[in-house]
């Protein structure tokens, strides 16, 4: 059915939020969904043309006066099929921007954590490599498959890595012009360092040790 790949897109985008990594680039299901938008423009082209042809024949038959516009309520199934594909059209390509556009974000977010994902994309696969060739009681663990090539591929894309780096060293450069304020801090003040304190009676201006 027509939206389903999307509809998956936007829950692999739902499930990206709530991850502290970036997960695998989702290029298969990316890839379905942009032939299937082709696939339906070329089913609305094919459409077109027939109501064209029509249109010219009604015109060759009436003595060469122009038919009217094209209304809905004349040919209803013709009209139904239209803005079937064109709906679904316009909802595969929200999906598109929507999963596109959270990995986008999640990107920033990790230049502002300073993390960087190609390092930590490379000690998971330390660690995955360590435990698949680990071994239980001085035997080898032979249940274990081989990592394929496939595995220790990016999770970004090339584009993706790209925008990574050319959004780090923007930040960085935002950053270089105020040295002494770490812009990458919580908004809210660390509450562990500070007491609450209570004021029973005015005393004037008090200074602390530490000012």
């Amino acid at each position: 059915m027509y939206g389903d790949l999307g509809t998956k897109l936007v829950q692999h985008a739902k499930r990206t939020q709530s991850l502290a990594y970036l997960p695998p680039y989702q290029r298969e299901i990316v890839q379905a969904v942009t032939r299937e938008v082709r696939d339906l423009d070329k089913d609305v082209a094919r459409i077109l043309e027939q109501l064209e042809q029509a249109r010219a024949a009604a015109e060759g038959e009436e003595g060469g006066i122009p038919p009217s516009s094209f209304n809905p309520a004349d040919d209803p199934a013709t009209a139904c099929a239209l803005l079937v594909d064109h709906l679904s059209m316009r909802r595969n390509k929200r999906c598109l921007l929507a999963y596109h556009r959270i990995r986008a974000e999640k990107i920033e977010e990790m230049c502002w954590n300073g993390i960087d994902p190609l390092e930590h994309q490379q000690r998971q696969r330390e660690i995955e490599s360590g435990n698949n060739n680990s071994e239980d009681h001085g035997t080898p663990r032979t249940d274990r498959m081989p990592l394929s090539n496939a595995h220790y591929n990016s999770s970004l894309t090339p584009v993706e890595e790209e925008y990574f780096r050319q959004y780090n060293e923007m930040l960085m450069a935002y950053k270089g012009h105020w040295t002494d304020v770490d812009l990458t801090g919580s908004l809210e003040p660390p509450k562990e360092l500070y007491i609450d304190v209570r004021v029973l009676k005015d005393a004037g201006e008090i200074q602390t040790e530490y000012g």
